[in-house]
């Protein structure tokens, strides 16, 4: 082999070998090779610029994010925040919360039979071998023993739908006439139908405000059409929904229901005992006979389990106009007088400044009134 073919041989392969030097050290350079990630890997242009990128989304407006267990905690915080604005906006100062189950339908809606809803929540009927039976079918022996018993049922869970709407709408009279930049003792719901319904319904009927707070869940459902637009709310978060139900409650009815009926009910009860609520909240549970057959609160003072005091922590109803008297009464007592003697105290300091109630009524009258506090 000639020289000359040697050297030839020698420049190409050196050449080959600058070429791979520099291959190698743009491959090091290039962010594919950086973040060792052949996912990312791009091809460049002939002028080895990377094409342009679209601009980033920002962190509150990338779904991604928010909807990732990361963005968690900001969830949370929405679920507190936008609706205390929706409240302050809305000029809501305090509601009177009801629960109950939401699978009844009233009389007007279950047309010529009463329906059991699917599930909690649910707009779907149960199946039909759970439905209560009609009287057809109870007459010519084709009823089970459930349908016959749910077919008594259903007419006292009809009746309760009708009750919860007559005491709503009672109580929105009641309170459109106190005189208040605010609205008070606001009806609030858990937005689904049944119980739910019935006590928006009553409201509105009235032409009141009221609100629904439902929870957003895994099968078919909505909030019901009595609820006023600018208070339908919607959680993702139970514990989030429990909060509001019970921040802004000045008294809660508890008509017969389910599990959580039964979940929503104990939990105020037990915040109220272990006086975990910074206020005084009235309980009202109506339909005693449905109660005393479900829970028998005496064994609990009996066991010991609670206190005989705790009893006084609720009081049963069991017509519209007892319930009423109820909450009227206990919003009166623990609400409306002390703040009317408040605003009263407040004017007269305005009047005479550095002078006491006592100074003006006298240590009798003065002893009175707080008495009456």
């Amino acid at each position: 082999m000639s020289e000359k073919t040697e050297q030839g041989k020698g420049d190409r392969a050196a050449k080959s070998s600058s070429e791979q030097s520099k291959t190698a050290e743009a491959d090091a350079k290039s962010p594919a090779t950086q973040n060792n990630d052949p996912d990312m890997a791009v091809e460049l242009p002939a002028n080895g610029t990377p094409p342009a990128l679209a601009a980033a989304p920002l962190a509150y407006e990338n779904p991604a994010f928010l909807n990732g267990p990361d963005g968690r905690l900001i969830r949370i915080v929405a679920e507190y925040m936008e609706p205390l604005a929706r409240f302050r906006r809305e000029h809501i100062q305090d509601t009177v919360v009801f629960f109950g189950s939401a699978r009844f339908r009233g009389k007007e809606e279950a047309a010529h039979e009463l329906e059991l809803l699917d599930n909690t929540g649910s707009t779907a009927p149960a199946p039909s071998e759970e439905q209560p039976a009609s009287i057809p079918d109870i007459a010519a022996g084709k009823a089970t023993e459930l349908q016959r018993k749910r077919a008594v049922a259903a007419v006292a869970m009809a009746r309760y739908y009708e009750d919860a709407r007559r005491l709503a709408q009672m109580l929105t009279q009641w309170s459109l006439k106190l005189p208040s930049r605010r609205h008070r003792f606001v009806v609030t719901s858990g937005g689904g139908p049944g119980i739910m319904e019935a006590a928006n319904r009553g409201a509105h009927e009235a032409g009141g405000k009221t609100i629904g707070m439902n929870i957003r869940l895994p099968f078919e459902q909505s909030p019901n059409p009595y609820i006023t637009p600018s208070l339908n709310f919607e959680f993702h978060y139970f514990f989030m929904r429990k909060l509001w139900f019970a921040y802004l409650a000045k008294a809660l009815v508890v008509f017969p229901g389910g599990f959580g009926t039964l979940d929503e009910m104990f939990e105020i009860l037990t915040l109220a005992q272990t006086h975990k609520l910074a206020k005084k909240i009235t309980v009202v549970v109506y339909g005693s006979d449905y109660w005393k057959k479900v829970f028998n609160i005496d064994e609990l003072v009996d066991t010991g389990a609670i206190s005989p005091k705790d009893i006084e922590l609720f009081q049963y109803a069991d017509t519209p106009e007892d319930a009423f008297e109820i909450l009227r009464n206990g919003l009166t007592e623990n609400y409306l007088i002390p703040e009317a003697n408040a605003a009263a105290e407040q004017a007269f300091h305005g009047v005479l400044p550095g002078a006491t109630f006592e100074d003006f009524l006298g240590p009798e009258m003065a002893r009175m009134n707080k008495d009456q506090d």
